[in-house]
């Protein structure tokens, strides 16, 4: 029996998926919630609250203790750790972690008898990281862009972002120089956590280091031009860029209290979008994936490196190789658990019986989840809005005006990949609402798949750990575990109706902005 481990840290949790890719079966699976389980961080939703709207930030200390925790969830589950062959991880894409120079010796002198939170704790030069959320660098932004102009896009794969890892450490550099100073090396979430299982620094793969803004894509190196205007001596506190498939190093000793052997192959972790391309069996062309999550994401591998001209889309290394482009919807999942609350709704109301009560285009009614700031298009202030009045709305059609809503906006903005998808997968928490894949089925007129493993970011980081370690093909492991469950077909009349719909959205949505 060959198992792998996959981790994902992502916003308001850690998961883990352990695989046994002879059977194809899920051997273990178990996940640590940040609000329920570590209360003592303050972070309900897995960040700091703040009363500036646009910053968002979390206790790295906080994954640490939720990393012990869910590898002793593991542990006590009876899971056969002895037997993991080798480990990958994810981690949410764009979070940074800076870290002073104690921190390669005190990886390397970790202490069973003690948790790591409070060991790797002096390490940081900075307390709290600032994670996607974070849109508080629009200066900064505008900076970058003025400085480099379309080459930042065409070279990093997209304009200056808010969240992105570059604009936010040349804030950082500016408003605390001293702290950046005592800042040796910056890692990412993914980085960071595979260091600490390696017990030694670890490289940043390709995936995830393109959501830095510092990545040039057409050389996979980091642009020096571009990393030294952004802080000072940036280029020198960067680990290597490297392959999705690169080793990392052996597990740490610390780790054989949960039951795994010393030196088991740690892979590079990536990040959780690139991560669930794999996990969703997604890496060739032809493929879109969905990912319902915290943020809602639209993803595909790429058959030509090109680039979003309107700066929403971004290009992220594929970790199969070449590229994926990917767009992020910060109004996810939070937005429609907010509709909810308001509707006085139960899940199996909004997932099901609403879409039931209702007809396909809701006679009209469109609306803007900004509960959050959002990423496409730009929002920086939240605000809700609607094309109609929601006190004169039932809970169904106010639910259905967001499904509806938020997959237009998905269709709206992923036309600048010009590909015809064959056939589009579902992942995360609400592609288990029939309500939903109904209407993404019917608005990209494409078959909408689900597939047996909700937690693809996880499952894909441990199908990476099987190919980088094991050297097993991914067509072979999507075999065993990537298949479809089931598949909705798009409704040709439904389909005729938001095809209309369409337009009317775009220029809703571009009225908002003026």
């Amino acid at each position: 029996m060959s198992l792998y481990l996959g981790i994902d840290a992502g916003t308001q949790s850690i998961k883990a998926e352990l695989i046994d890719v002879e059977s194809g079966r899920i051997v273990e699976s178990c996940a640590v919630n940040f609000g329920a389980e570590l209360p003592q961080y303050g972070a309900p939703n897995g960040f700091c609250p703040h009363p500036d709207p646009t910053v968002r930030q979390a206790d790295p200390l906080m994954w640490l203790d939720a990393l012990d925790r869910v590898l002793e969830k593991l542990r006590d589950a009876g899971a056969p750790l002895d037997r993991v062959a080798g480990i990958s991880g994810s981690g949410q894409q764009h979070g940074s972690v800076c870290l002073n120079a104690e921190f390669p010796r005190l990886l390397a002198a970790l202490d069973p008898a003690r948790p790591l939170a409070g060991q790797l704790a002096p390490a940081l030069s900075r307390p709290l990281a600032p994670i996607w959320m974070d849109r508080s660098t629009h200066a900064e932004c505008e900076e970058l862009d003025a400085r480099f102009g379309e080459r930042l896009r065409l070279d990093t794969g997209s304009p200056a972002i808010e969240r992105f890892t570059g604009p936010q450490l040349r804030k950082f550099a500016k408003e605390q120089p001293a702290a950046y100073a005592a800042t040796a090396s910056v890692h990412l979430v993914s980085s960071f956590l595979a260091s600490v299982l390696a017990g030694k620094p670890s490289p940043i793969d390709y995936g995830d280091g393109a959501g830095m803004n510092l990545l040039n894509l057409k050389s996979l190196q980091w642009d020096a031009e571009i990393a030294e205007f952004t802080a000072p001596g940036l280029t020198g506190k960067l680990p290597a860029a490297a392959p999705s498939d690169t080793v990392a190093g052996g597990l740490s000793p610390y780790f054989e209290k949960y039951g795994f052997r010393a030196g088991t192959p740690v892979a590079v972790f990536s990040g959780d979008n690139p991560n669930s391309l794999v996990g969703t069996g997604a890496t060739e062309p032809g493929v879109a994936v969905i990912s319902l999550g915290t943020s809602d994401t639209f993803f595909a591998a790429m058959a030509d490196f090109k680039t979003d001209p309107a700066g929403c889309g971004h290009v992220f290394g594929n970790p199969a190789g070449g590229f994926m482009s990917l767009i992020c919807f910060a109004n996810g999942s939070l937005a429609r658990e907010q509709v909810k609350e308001e509707c006085g709704a139960d899940w199996n109301f909004f997932d099901r019986t609403a879409c039931e009560t209702t007809l396909p285009g809701n006679h009209g009614k469109l609306m803007l989840p900004y509960f959050e700031p959002e990423n496409t298009p730009l929002v920086l202030t939240p605000g809700v809005k609607y094309n109609f009045n929601p006190n004169d709305a039932t809970p169904a059609e106010r639910i259905r005006a967001v499904l509806e809503s938020q997959a237009l906006s998905m269709r709206l903005h992923s036309r600048w990949q010009q590909a015809n998808f064959k056939r589009i997968r579902v992942t995360g928490g609400a592609s288990k609402s029939p309500a939903f894949r109904q209407i993404l089925a019917d608005v990209f007129e494409a078959p909408i798949e689900s597939i047996r493993v909700a937690n693809s970011a996880a499952l894909g980081a441990a199908l990476r750990a099987a190919n980088a370690v094991g050297g097993i093909p991914f067509p072979e492991l999507y075999r065993k575990f990537c298949a479809a469950t089931e598949t909705v077909a798009p409704i040709p009349a439904n389909a005729r109706i938001y095809a209309g719909r369409l337009p009317v959205f775009r220029q809703f949505e571009a009225a908002s902005r003026r």
